[in-house]
């Protein structure tokens, strides 16, 4: 459960080289923003009880200074006796993510951003106060779900800088091994 098109558009890219090859099936779920994903969490958890489906929620930072505690008040939202679900928070939005893989918007656009990742203020892009209007000022033409969909089907899943992205490949990978 993801809270908006774009996340969605992402995952549908990078999931594919994050779970193990014989994982089967993958329904992502866009919400209309925050709101919208909180109130669908304990509703989708409870309409898929007796289900053996996992469930990875993904939510932005943005506004919310405290991510432990954005963590605890989505996690409160899933407990329903389900010991089956992941959330993951994105520091501080979906762009940075971008960010920590430089050569893949470079690839996506067609010019070198990579030497940008060597200045103090992309070190950590998971810190990048606003990554969306930072990448929109590097590519003007950049649009949430294109960009999603043109930078993802270059991203390496396993060399990206951000922290947060390296916490949900770890949490995804954990999440859906399989049992042996």
């Amino acid at each position: 459960m993801v809270e908006e098109p774009s996340m969605k558009e992402l995952l549908k890219i990078i999931l594919p080289k994050i779970l193990p090859d014989d994982f089967e099936n993958c329904l992502i779920l866009p919400h209309s923003g925050k709101s919208d994903l909180a109130k669908s969490i304990p509703i989708k958890l409870r309409a898929w009880q007796n289900s053996d489906d996992k469930f990875i929620i993904v939510h932005d930072r943005d506004g919310n200074d405290d991510c432990r505690q954005l963590k605890a008040e989505l996690l409160s939202l899933c407990e329903d006796g389900r010991n089956d679900y992941l959330v993951r928070i994105v520091c501080v939005e979906l762009e940075a993510w971008y960010f920590g893989d430089l050569q893949a918007v470079s690839r996506a656009y067609g010019k070198d951003y990579t030497p940008l990742a060597m200045k103090s203020k992309y070190r950590n892009p998971d810190k990048l106060g606003n990554a969306k209007e930072e990448l929109r000022k590097l590519v003007p033409t950049y649009q949430p779900i294109g960009g999603a969909r043109q930078i993802a089907a270059h991203m390496d899943v396993d060399s990206n800088t951000s922290h947060s992205f390296r916490v949900f490949v770890s949490g995804v990978r954990k999440m859906c091994r399989p049992v042996n």
